[in-house]
This record gives structure tokens, C-alpha cells and sequence, in this order.
């Protein structure tokens, strides 16, 4: 049996479910015959889906959060919501450490009651080691570590069945503040005539691994069907561009010039050794879309939005 046929008809919970990744998750699920309980903070009907029940919730009302539970009774969870912002971050960073550490505790303690739920949460490569010496690089790594921690120590404490994904850089279409995202609606603001203003990039050799969206929230159906309880999954592409190819591969898809503002950042020089993929690989995923076709999609996106990211 398949993920997909193992997947079917059961009842999957999404929160943060009108995000750039949840808007695909819900989508996707959808498609693959799931029902599909989306949670958001509001119910908005312009940009609800076909197919998928909307529920409204704010994440840090634990009493709220444990009716909803009792009352869509999942049988799967993915977990999507919180912030994710880092200049946002050192503006308020009580509120990153709050968003992303309650919300999934409380999801956790209402799902005591429903022991054969499984659990994927979606953390952060932005995280940072828990052992001395503490060095985060900002407030929202420091929140997506305790909360990679707490998810950890709490599936030892209550053996719930839960998972956490470590996605590299999503890209692909859809409404985001990722570097694609803003670069492609900048392009198209520069297409139209609407600005004149330049990008700004810390620098051009700066090495990332990008993954389409899509492909990422596949990966995520293979993990809740058949990934190992207390696993931590790290999920990219596999090959790392500078943002100077990035930049290069829209310069290809645009008869506009590209006022870029680059940065004196450099690259570090000892890079970080190649993330292993091996975990999720071994159950059969990979990423399949051509980083090219992501940022053609990314264009596409931005052209029909008239160059408003979100």
C-alpha cells in the first residue's frame, strides 16, 4: 500500500493552513482524496478551496484548539503554523518565542486523547545546537530551536507519534516573503513601471539549497504515512545555487534590466557541510521539480498579481 492509498479518506488537520506551504498542503491533500480540516486565524471566503473545511482558531487559545480536536477528531496533523519572519523577529521577539513554542504544545496536549494521531511539524534550518556554547544568529531560530526541543522531549515524555521536517528554502507560486518571491514581484513592479527602487542582496555568494513547494508538502504525505516517530527529517533539493545564480536565472525570464543592489556580506569561509537527505530518501522521495520551472512559476505568479507578493 501507498502513501497515497494509506492517506485516503482520513482526516488531516492543517494549521496555518492560508500560508504560502499551507495553501499547497491544502490543495494537495485535497487531491490526494483526504479530508481536509484547515485551521486559520480568519476565515476568508476570496481564498477559500474547493474541497476543504475551514476552521477559525487562534493557535494560542489551548481551549479553543482541544474543542476543535474533540470535534474534527484527525487523524493526521501537520503543523504549519507560527512566524517565520527574521528581521520581524528582533522587533518582538517574546512574540516569535510565544507563536512557535505554545501553539504546538497545546495541539500536542489536546491530541493525549487521540493516541494513534500522527504528527509532522514543520521546523527550521535556521535553528541553531542547544548545547553550549549558545550562539543563536537571531530570535526566530532561537524559537524554532526550543520549539524543535520541547516537540522532542514531550514525544518522550507521552510517546505521541510525532516528526519534524527541516525544509530548505521553499519556493515556487503562491503568496510568500521568501527571496524568490520578493525578487520575481520586484521584477514584475520594474515590468509595469511602478518603481525604479533597488533590490538589495547581502551577497552574491551566499550558497542555498532552494525547494519547490510542492515538492516539499509530497514529502510531507510520505512522512505522515510512513516516517519514524522522534525523527527529525531534512528535506531540500539537494544542490546548492549562490544568490548570485538566482538572480542570474530571473535576469533570464525578464527583457528588463535588474537594478540589484549587492551587498559586501560574505560568503563564510568555511562553508557548512552539504545537509544528508538520506532519511527521507530511503522512503522513496525526492525533489522532482527543475529549480528553473520553480522560478518560471514564481514569474508567472507575480505577473498575474500585478507584483504584490502577497
Amino acid at each position: 500500500m501507498d502513501a497515497g492509498e494509506l492517506l485516503c479518506k482520513r482526516v488531516i488537520l492543517i494549521t496555518g493552513a492560508m500560508g504560502f506551504t499551507g495553501n499547497h498542503a491544502c490543495r494537495y491533500f485535497a487531491e490526494q482524496g483526504m479530508q481536509v480540516a484547515a485551521v486559520v486565524r480568519q476565515i476568508k471566503k476570496s481564498q477559500q478551496l474547493d474541497g476543504v473545511r475551514y476552521y477559525s482558531c487562534d493557535l494560542l487559545d489551548k481551549y479553543r484548539l482541544e474543542q476543535l480536536i474533540r470535534d474534527i477528531a484527525p487523524d493526521y496533523v501537520l503543523h504549519l503554523g507560527g512566524k517565520n519572519s527574521v528581521p520581524e523577529s528582533w522587533d518582538d521577539p517574546l512574540l516569535y518565542i510565544e507563536s512557535n513554542m505554545l501553539p504546538i504544545l497545546y495541539l500536542l496536549n489536546a491530541l493525549r486523547s487521540r493516541p494513534s494521531c500522527r504528527v509532522l511539524v514543520a521546523g527550521s534550518r535556521m535553528g541553531f545546537k542547544l548545547t553550549e556554547p549558545y550562539r543563536p544568529t537571531h530570535p526566530y531560530g532561537l524559537s524554532k530551536s526550543l520549539q524543535k526541543a520541547a516537540v522532542l522531549s514531550w514525544r518522550e515524555l507521552f510517546g505521541q507519534s510525532v516528526m519534524l521536517a527541516e525544509p530548505s528554502n521553499l519556493i515556487g507560486p503562491g503568496p510568500s516573503t521568501g527571496f524568490c518571491s520578493l525578487l520575481g514581484c520586484r521584477i514584475v513592479q520594474w515590468e509595469r513601471g511602478e518603481s525604479t527602487e533597488h533590490f538589495h542582496v547581502s551577497s552574491g555568494e551566499i550558497h542555498r539549497d532552494f525547494l519547490d513547494v510542492r515538492d516539499a508538502v509530497k514529502a510531507y504525505r510520505i512522512l505522515l504515512s510512513r516516517g519514524q516517530s522522534g525523527t527529525v527529517y531534512a528535506i531540500g533539493s539537494g544542490k546548492e545555487r549562490t544568490l548570485r545564480e538566482v538572480v542570474e536565472t530571473f535576469r533570464n525570464m525578464t527583457n528588463r534590466d535588474l537594478p540589484i543592489m549587492w551587498g559586501k556580506e560574505q560568503a563564510p569561509e568555511s562553508p557548512a557541510p552539504p545537509l544528508s537527505f538520506l532519511e527521507i530518501r530511503r522512503l522513496g522521495w525526492k525533489a522532482t521539480i527543475p529549480f528553473e520551472r520553480s522560478i518560471s512559476d514564481v514569474m508567472q505568479y507575480c505577473r498575474a498579481m500585478k507584483g504584490d507578493p502577497i
